[in-house]
């Protein structure tokens, strides 16, 4: 029996531009259905089952990065194929950190696209018959790298790594501080075929112009003062390799002007020299700045933030990703537990504080502050005082008996009042037994009954009565009253 051919979804508001795939992909072997815009295409996307989407950029009415975003929602497998015009490479790029599967650029031959839309079919095959080990293989690769975590965001970052360490494009990484910049780019040069050559990272803030270029570019005898002898700088040391530049927001104008002449020239002049030098570098570069909007406002030159931006991968902060501070939380532990040792574990409560906390500082402040608990941590156990203050103080339990404690002393009562108070919270928090109510206030279980006596509240005493007993041989053994 025959199969059927895929379904392809065309979505473009130019008839004649439908009109031509919907003609093209058919005598390829495809069964076409056309949207008119990207409203249309993601109303019919839920209406019907399609193997694969084909999309314009430009449409009204949801364009083709909202038809991206809205169909990963509803179909996170389907192959999704932007169209693109020439020159609109950062707008590919956004599209695939939207969860486009590919993209093509106009004019295209109609071979291109259906072949192009067959392989990417096939690798859904392939994934669907593999049962997810691929992408599970996938994220223990880049586990190992210290990127942790499978969130829809991470993943994301992953296959962007992926496409980047297939190529030379230089790489623009961008995240708050602490999200993992530098991981990333060891990540691309890891997987890329230029791996076996040097990996040189430099952070360019807190340095002159002057120690830059030097560290950069090299220098020679005498160019300055202290320059004693000849000496290389990162571009050929990394020659061959990558080259990971941090922090660039803070570099100035004539850096800047400086970077962009190596960049596209591929040769770097020693400070001081007259000769320039060849080199084969990968250039991956970082910030936690919005570089794209420091160029608009001229706080960065726009020639060299599109030079580094051919491949951008935007990292996710902690708190856009809180089902991955878990995983995140479990891999540092292992890491601080020691070779051969029992493996440190999180109570329930320490866990529930990391996920309700922000994390401002992101993965570093989490793994900083997981090795502070680490220090502390008493049996292997990673208890709520372990944890910095700040950090505990955002369990949600904590906040509940602080809350609780609040009301209780809200109204300024007498002494005897807050004791009453505080007895029947405690009793409360137990479900009314004197025992475990004696041991959390450090008292006898005579004395919580005379307590709970003189504060008149039968319900409960009878309740502990009649589930333990009088008469149990009980005595004072001199512990302090509860005032």
């Amino acid at each position: 029996m025959q199969s059927k051919p895929p379904h392809i979804l065309v979505a473009d508001d130019e008839r004649s531009i439908r009109l031509a795939l919907e003609a093209g992909l058919s005598l390829n072997g495809f069964r076409v259905s056309c949207a008119r815009s990207g409203r249309e295409a993601v109303e019919m996307a839920r209406g019907g089952a399609f193997d694969a989407v084909v999309t314009d950029v430009y449409m009204p009415d949801g364009d083709g990065l909202t038809v991206v975003r809205e169909l990963r929602a509803t179909s996170p497998a389907t192959p999704i194929v932007m169209i693109t015009a020439n020159g609109a490479v950062d707008l590919a790029v956004k599209a695939m950190s939207d969860g486009a599967t590919d993209f093509i650029a106009k004019p295209f031959d109609m071979g291109a696209l259906a072949k192009l839309l067959r392989r990417h079919l096939e690798a859904r095959r392939e994934a669907e018959t593999a049962g997810g080990q691929e992408e599970d293989a996938l994220l223990d690769d880049f586990s190992r790298t210290g990127l942790v975590g499978r969130s829809a965001p991470m993943v994301q970052v992953y296959k962007l790594i992926a496409f980047a360490a297939r190529s030379d494009a230089t790489v623009l990484i961008m995240g708050e501080s602490g999200t993992g910049k530098e991981l990333v780019a060891r990540a691309v040069h890891n997987f890329s075929a230029r791996a076996e050559r040097p990996f040189v990272a430099i952070n360019c803030s807190g340095l002159t112009d002057t120690l830059l270029e030097s560290e950069l570019f090299g220098h020679v005898k005498g160019s300055f003062t202290g320059a004693n002898v000849d000496r290389a700088g990162l571009f050929e040391a990394a020659d061959g390799g990558t080259l990971f530049l941090d922090e660039l927001a803070s570099t100035s104008p004539a850096f800047q002007a400086s970077l962009l002449r190596a960049l596209q020239s591929g040769e770097v002049r020693r400070v001081g020299a007259t000769q320039s030098r060849r080199v084969n570098v990968r250039v991956i570069g970082a910030s936690n700045a919005p570089l794209r909007e420091l160029a608009a406002a001229g706080q960065f030159r726009p020639d060299l933030f599109y030079r580094l931006s051919v491949l951008t991968v935007e990292l996710p902060p902690l708190r856009e990703r809180p089902g991955d501070i878990e995983l995140l939380a479990l891999h540092f532990l292992r890491r601080a537990g020691g070779e051969g040792q029992p493996p440190l574990r999180l109570t329930r409560e320490s866990t529930d504080a990391l996920r309700a906390y922000p994390f401002p500082g992101n993965v570093r402040e989490l793994e900083n502050a997981l090795l502070r608990a680490a220090a502390l941590s008493a049996h292997r156990l990673i208890t709520l005082d372990c944890l910095p203050p700040h950090i505990a103080e955002a369990c949600p339990a904590l906040g509940a008996v602080v809350s609780a404690a609040a009301e209780i002393v809200a109204d300024r009562p007498t002494m005897d009042e807050l004791q009453r108070r505080y007895l029947q919270l405690v009793l409360g928090e137990n479900g009314g037994n004197r025992r475990r109510a004696a041991m959390v206030l450090g008292l006898n279980r005579r004395t919580i009954q005379r307590l709970i006596s003189r504060h008149q509240l039968p319900a409960l005493a009878d309740q502990e009565a009649e589930a333990d007993g009088e008469g149990d041989g009980d005595t004072d053994d001199g512990q302090e009253d509860l005032a």
